[in-house]
């Protein structure tokens, strides 16, 4: 996949992971390109299914999202089924905004973000407990975020040099 972009195309992509609501005639300018092909060039990124989609990041706290918690989650008998269930239902729970099918003690690490303790509390017992497959949740408190990024690593990822 990473041979179908240049340089062009990563600084494209290095922009609007910073702010997606850069002008097409921004862009352009800062690649050094016009405005149809700079288009045409976030389109094609688009189609190849580089840009998934694009969003806008909220600030939790003032929203009042204060209370964020890591849980370690193992379900009791981690067979296929019980692995799409949980996972289908992770899908529609709006205070998880981060699941992880991981490898060791554990099956899947979750970032969870609600009002307050009790608020997480209602979740773990009327969501996630309640649906039978759990057997132990490990919860870790987080305190401070010292980095968060929803930026991919680009600088890192092979480029072809077309």
């Amino acid at each position: 996949m990473t041979d179908e972009l240049d340089a062009i195309d990563v600084r494209i992509l290095d922009l609007l992971q910073q702010d997606a609501s850069l002008s097409i005639a921004d862009i352009a300018e800062k690649v050094g390109l016009s405005s149809s092909p700079a288009w045409r060039r976030i389109e094609r990124l688009k189609k190849i299914g580089v840009i998934l989609r694009q969003v806008t990041l909220l600030d939790h706290e003032k929203l009042g999202l204060t209370f964020e918690v890591i849980a370690s989650v193992k379900l009791q008998l981690p067979t296929r089924d019980n692995l799409e269930k949980f996972e289908a239902a992770v899908a529609d729970w709006p205070e998880v905004v981060d699941c992880a099918t991981v490898t060791g003690a554990v099956d899947y690490m979750l970032r969870v973000i609600t009002r307050d303790i009790h608020a997480y509390d209602d979740f773990l017992r009327d969501k996630m407990l309640a649906l039978g497959l759990v057997s132990d949740v490990q919860s870790r408190i987080v305190i401070r975020v010292p980095k968060r990024t929803t930026a991919a690593p680009i600088s890192l990822a092979p480029v072809g040099q077309s």
